[in-house]
């Protein structure tokens, strides 16, 4: 695919097709290093478990950080919660059903129980495995941002202003000498009221 046919392609479906890749990589890859190490299969499962965590992690992480950062108020925000879900959905129907393609053509052992199964409780885990580590990245690199913009400002609030730079500055904008107050002060000896 071209650069062109990316810009035209929705955003939770580019999200939805990269993950059902690693999905589908992550099971073909599992299911062939069972084959070779049967002993170490409870370790092998959490490693791939943890390669799609972790896609997730990141490109979630990404997405907060980006939209933080083009719309800093909270308000204004891109809706990320429903592109994960999609992006989860794809990733789980979409794996599923490609997880027992190559599980019925190819003799890699992938493991899988049923067409039926892989596109219902198969599918819903993925989305699940998916969407819940996606949204937590999103929301701590929108913490991350959102603190990374708060500190400048602490930092001037902080940060006394030098002593000459209060009278430069107050002369630099009034170059006479007219008087600045806006009310009069009041001398309770001169008006009489004393």
């Amino acid at each position: 695919m071209t650069d062109v046919t990316l810009g035209y392609m929705k955003p939770w479906l580019i999200r939805g097709l990269g993950l059902t890749l690693v999905h589908v990589l992550v099971r073909v890859l599992l299911g062939a290093a069972l084959v070779q190490w049967p002993l170490q299969g409870s370790v092998l499962r959490w490693g791939g478990l943890l390669v799609v965590l972790f896609a997730a992690l990141i490109w979630g992480g990404i997405d907060g950080i980006r939209d933080r950062r083009a719309n800093p108020d909270p308000d204004r925000g891109a809706d990320l919660t429903m592109l994960w879900l999609k992006a989860g959905a794809v990733t789980g129907l979409l794996g599923g059903f490609l997880t027992w393609l190559v599980d019925t053509v190819t003799a890699i052992p992938v493991g899988v129980k049923s067409l039926f199964f892989e596109l219902t409780s198969g599918a819903a885990f993925t989305v699940l495995l998916v969407f819940l580590p996606a949204m937590f990245a999103v929301t701590v690199g929108r913490f991350l941002v959102r603190r990374e913009q708060a500190k400048p400002v602490e930092q001037s609030a902080a940060e006394p202003a030098p002593v000459g730079a209060a009278v430069g500055a107050d002369r630099a904008w009034s170059s006479d000498d007219s008087p600045t107050e806006v009310f009069p002060a009041v001398d309770p000896q001169r008006d009489g009221r004393a």
